[in-house]
């Protein structure tokens, strides 16, 4: 007998393969090799769909309870269990909204943890809440960064490296003329990893929160 989480992990696994877009009811239930009909007895519609996809694949591991000691540490913790998690499903951070967000139990869950790691600050909870919000969307921008290169890849042909290789006359025609001299000290692989940059912008922000917690301390 099919089964809601049967439907949702062959969602998921179109999805990683073909991308969101290419997810439908039919195509799912040529997945499953199923009659279309059979999945509305779990999802009422693609909407429904997504939405539960999307609770399934933060449902993909359990953030530890209490966490590691301090807010800092588990702000990491939960920002790189994301930021994997994005990796691992591309379409993840463009189903994401800040301003009509997914109302399902795995998401709120983190959101939830999140605040609990804020819990205890000399904060007003509005900047806690802020903070909570600010942290999850310096993931999703990295990961829709990531999402945009690989896609780019993938229709081009054309790796990351190969690009910048390709512009690189282009880029050293503008630069050579001393317009820009800062830009042109830049090493030529400095924003090239984009793993690297989510690192130096999580250490940045969690800095700047930093100085916040102490003064308000």
């Amino acid at each position: 007998m099919l089964t809601k989480g049967q439907v949702l992990r062959a969602a998921v696994s179109v999805a990683d393969g073909e991308g969101v877009q290419a997810v439908s009811m039919r195509r799912v239930a040529v997945e499953l090799g199923v009659g279309t009909m059979s999945l509305y007895r779990h999802v009422q519609g693609k909407d429904e769909l997504l939405t539960e996809m999307v609770d399934a694949v933060f449902g993909e591991y359990e953030l530890p309870d209490p966490g590691p000691d301090g807010w800092r540490p588990k702000l990491e913790l939960i920002a790189r269990r994301q930021w994997e998690l994005c990796r691992r499903h591309l379409w993840l951070a463009a189903t994401v909204s800040f301003t009509r967000p997914l109302l399902v139990p795995n998401l709120t869950a983190q959101t939830e943890w999140t605040m609990r790691a804020l819990d205890g600050l000399d904060l007003p909870i509005e900047d806690r809440v802020r903070e909570a919000l600010s942290l999850h969307g310096l993931v999703i921008a990295a990961a829709r960064a990531m999402a945009d290169e690989v896609e780019a890849e993938q229709e081009t042909g054309v790796s990351l490296d190969r690009w910048w290789m390709d512009k690189q006359r282009r880029a050293d025609d503008l630069l050579a003329d001393g317009r820009f001299p800062l830009l042109a000290a830049v090493p030529g692989d400095a924003v090239a990893d984009l793993g690297e940059l989510f690192e130096y912008s999580l250490a940045r922000h969690l800095d700047g929160f930093g100085m916040l917690v102490s003064r308000s301390g």
